[in-house]
Protein backbone atom coordinates (compact mmCIF):
# COMPACT_ATOMS: atom_id res chain seq x y z
CA UNK A 1 0.00 0.00 0.00
CA UNK A 2 1.72 3.59 -1.08
CA UNK A 3 1.06 6.27 1.68
CA UNK A 4 1.47 9.56 0.77
CA UNK A 5 2.50 13.00 2.03
CA UNK A 6 3.13 15.66 -0.02
CA UNK A 7 3.85 19.36 0.27
CA UNK A 8 1.14 22.27 -1.11
CA UNK A 9 1.54 23.94 -4.02
CA UNK A 10 2.04 27.56 -2.73
CA UNK A 11 3.30 26.84 0.67
CA UNK A 12 4.59 24.74 2.91
CA UNK A 13 1.41 22.83 3.79
CA UNK A 14 1.73 19.27 4.12
CA UNK A 15 -1.35 17.68 2.34
CA UNK A 16 -2.02 14.00 3.73
CA UNK A 17 -3.86 11.95 1.06
CA UNK A 18 -6.84 9.75 2.23
CA UNK A 19 -4.83 6.49 1.62
CA UNK A 20 -2.85 7.46 4.92
CA UNK A 21 -5.97 8.10 6.66
CA UNK A 22 -7.38 4.85 5.67
CA UNK A 23 -4.00 3.58 6.61
CA UNK A 24 -3.58 5.13 9.61
CA UNK A 25 -7.13 4.24 10.69
CA UNK A 26 -6.42 0.72 9.62
CA UNK A 27 -3.72 0.86 12.29
CA UNK A 28 -5.21 2.42 15.18
CA UNK A 29 -8.30 0.35 14.57
CA UNK A 30 -10.79 2.74 14.31
CA UNK A 31 -13.32 3.49 11.64
CA UNK A 32 -13.66 6.96 11.10
CA UNK A 33 -16.71 8.45 8.69
CA UNK A 34 -16.00 10.53 6.05
CA UNK A 35 -16.06 14.20 8.73
CA UNK A 36 -13.68 11.99 11.06
CA UNK A 37 -11.43 11.31 7.86
CA UNK A 38 -11.65 14.75 6.80
CA UNK A 39 -10.75 15.82 9.82
CA UNK A 40 -8.48 13.78 10.55
CA UNK A 41 -6.69 14.91 7.46
CA UNK A 42 -6.55 18.27 9.11
CA UNK A 43 -5.22 17.92 11.85
CA UNK A 44 -2.53 15.32 10.58
CA UNK A 45 -1.45 18.43 7.80
CA UNK A 46 -0.90 20.71 10.49
CA UNK A 47 1.01 18.60 12.63
CA UNK A 48 3.36 18.12 10.04
CA UNK A 49 3.29 21.80 9.43
CA UNK A 50 4.11 22.55 12.66
CA UNK A 51 7.08 19.79 13.22
CA UNK A 52 8.20 21.97 9.90
CA UNK A 53 8.46 25.11 11.44
CA UNK A 54 10.55 23.67 14.17
CA UNK A 55 12.98 22.08 11.80
CA UNK A 56 13.72 25.82 10.78
CA UNK A 57 15.17 26.29 14.28
CA UNK A 58 18.89 26.32 14.61
CA UNK A 59 19.86 23.62 16.83
CA UNK A 60 23.78 23.47 16.39
CA UNK A 61 24.44 24.46 19.84
CA UNK A 62 21.56 22.53 21.57
CA UNK A 63 23.10 19.29 23.00
CA UNK A 64 20.60 16.60 22.91
CA UNK A 65 18.35 15.54 26.02
CA UNK A 66 16.18 12.94 27.17
CA UNK A 67 14.01 15.34 29.89
CA UNK A 68 13.62 19.36 29.76
CA UNK A 69 14.69 19.28 33.92
CA UNK A 70 18.31 18.27 34.60
CA UNK A 71 17.58 14.61 36.15
CA UNK A 72 19.79 13.01 37.81
CA UNK A 73 19.87 9.17 39.49
CA UNK A 74 20.91 9.49 43.53
CA UNK A 75 23.02 6.61 43.98
CA UNK A 76 24.14 4.73 47.60
CA UNK A 77 26.57 1.94 48.71
CA UNK A 78 23.61 -0.98 49.09
CA UNK A 79 24.82 -1.58 52.53
CA UNK A 80 22.31 -4.30 54.77
CA UNK A 81 21.11 -1.77 58.02
CA UNK A 82 18.25 -3.70 59.37
CA UNK A 83 20.42 -7.11 59.62
CA UNK A 84 19.03 -10.97 59.38
CA UNK A 85 15.60 -10.38 60.84
CA UNK A 86 14.21 -13.97 59.14
CA UNK A 87 13.86 -15.49 62.40
CA UNK A 88 11.12 -12.02 63.70
CA UNK A 89 9.36 -12.49 60.13
CA UNK A 90 8.80 -16.42 60.59
CA UNK A 91 7.14 -15.82 64.46
CA UNK A 92 4.65 -14.54 62.42
CA UNK A 93 4.17 -17.49 59.90
CA UNK A 94 1.24 -19.68 60.14
CA UNK A 95 3.63 -22.75 59.78
CA UNK A 96 7.07 -22.71 58.87
CA UNK A 97 9.65 -25.59 57.96
CA UNK A 98 13.26 -25.71 57.52
CA UNK A 99 13.24 -21.65 58.34
CA UNK A 100 10.41 -21.23 55.59
CA UNK A 101 7.22 -20.31 55.75
CA UNK A 102 4.03 -22.72 55.21
CA UNK A 103 1.18 -21.83 53.89
CA UNK A 104 -2.17 -23.51 52.60
CA UNK A 105 -2.31 -24.49 48.70
CA UNK A 106 -3.92 -22.08 46.74
CA UNK A 107 -5.46 -24.17 44.26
Amino acid sequence: MHVGIRKGKNHMANIIDDETIEYVSILAKLELSDEEKEQAKKDMGRMLDYIDKLNELDTTDVEPMSHVFPVMNVFREDVVTNGDESGKMLQNAPGQKDDMFVVPKTF
